[in-house]
């Protein structure tokens, strides 16, 4: 049996993010993903995790993690805010980088250190974007300098329903007319989700993401099958609100749905149209009762799939016609 290829990775963060990404590389196949350090702000949650995870190496210095020979690849687990410089240091080091989304924010990173959570909130938005687009292009000049992968981590366009999805796109070779997908659920698990200056953004940065993300990749890889070319979006328009502070949802005595949400959206929904005139709408909430729900419809000129991310349900597809997919296993 020919033995797996090894790749150390360096963990920077030992949170919530941190602990599905130990999970989730245990279960990981054609390589030995072995996490070899962890770094996170202090002792005992560095401590903590590398005891959990049987890891050999934990700091509090993320630079300590990244002298060591044995890590490979770096896997950025910590706020946004932290992307930029902790990227950077890393591709000095000759890291390759895994970064979470989204890959840079704006977080008030160019007010002074003690502007308040108004002020940071009441910058201009079209401020914010040039920001967050510089720190993102400062993260791939330095890779480019340190000559090692910067990679995003979408996990969308890897989940199993996703890609056999793009299988049945390629051998049905219809057109995607229209996509419509979302992520919901009731609020986050962290309490920092509530304020911009931690997140850069509510539930279209953290949700709608993803659904976003396999919507621009499922339309890229139409184009480059079809024409060598990738089908790009040309126009975008959303519309983002609070839902928690409907008059009748604040009335209430026993809130169900998460409340107490500072200055970002809890609710999204975006269109976006791509160069060949199809279109996409995705929409994002935190304020979804009954548990995760994270779905894809495609709809083609000649078939449609549904995936559902949700553990059960994961693709449905309905062809017109016997030979639609071919001979191609769903």
């Amino acid at each position: 049996m020919a033995k797996q290829k090894r790749v150390g990775i360096g963990i920077i963060g030992a949170g919530f993010l941190a602990e599905t990404r130990a999970r989730c590389y245990g279960q990981v196949s054609g390589y030995h993903a072995d996490i070899v350090a962890v770094a996170a702000r202090s002792e005992a949650s560095a401590s903590q995790y590398a005891e959990r995870y049987h890891v050999p190496h934990h700091f509090i210095d993320y630079h300590h993690l990244l002298a060591l020979p044995e890590v490979e690849m770096v896997d950025l687990c910590v706020p946004n805010h932290l992307h930029r410089p902790i990227a950077e240091a890393a591709a000095a080091a000759g890291k390759h980088i895994v970064c979470t989304k989204p890959l840079t924010a704006y977080v008030g990173q160019d007010l002074p250190a003690d502007a308040d959570d108004a002020a940071i909130a009441a910058v201009d938005r079209d401020h914010m974007l040039s920001v967050a687009e510089q720190d993102a292009q400062a993260m791939v000049d330095a890779a480019e300098r340190g000559r090692v992968n910067l990679m995003y981590g979408e996990n969308w366009i890897y989940a199993p329903s996703i890609s056999r999805a793009e299988a049945l796109i390629k051998a049905a070779q219809g057109t995607i007319v229209e996509m419509r997908g979302g992520e919901c659920h009731n609020g986050s698990h962290s309490p920092y989700s509530k304020i911009w200056r931690y997140t850069g953004g509510g539930a279209l940065l953290r949700l709608g993401a993803h659904p976003i993300g396999a919507m621009l990749y499922l339309k890229q890889q139409e184009g480059v099958a079809r024409s060598g070319q990738p089908i790009r979006p040309i126009a975008v328009s959303a519309e983002v609100g609070d839902l928690s502070r409907i008059a009748t949802v604040a009335a209430e005595q026993q809130p169900w749905i998460t409340t107490g949400w500072q200055d970002v959206e809890n609710w999204a929904a975006v269109i976006i149209t791509f160069d060949d005139g199809s279109r996409a709408v995705a929409n994002a909430s935190d304020a979804v009762l009954g548990g995760m729900e994270s779905k894809l419809e495609i709809f083609m000129s000649n078939a449609r799939l549904n995936c559902n991310l949700s553990p059960n349900n994961l693709l449905q597809a309905y062809g017109p016609g016997p030979d639609i997919f071919g001979d191609t296993y769903i």
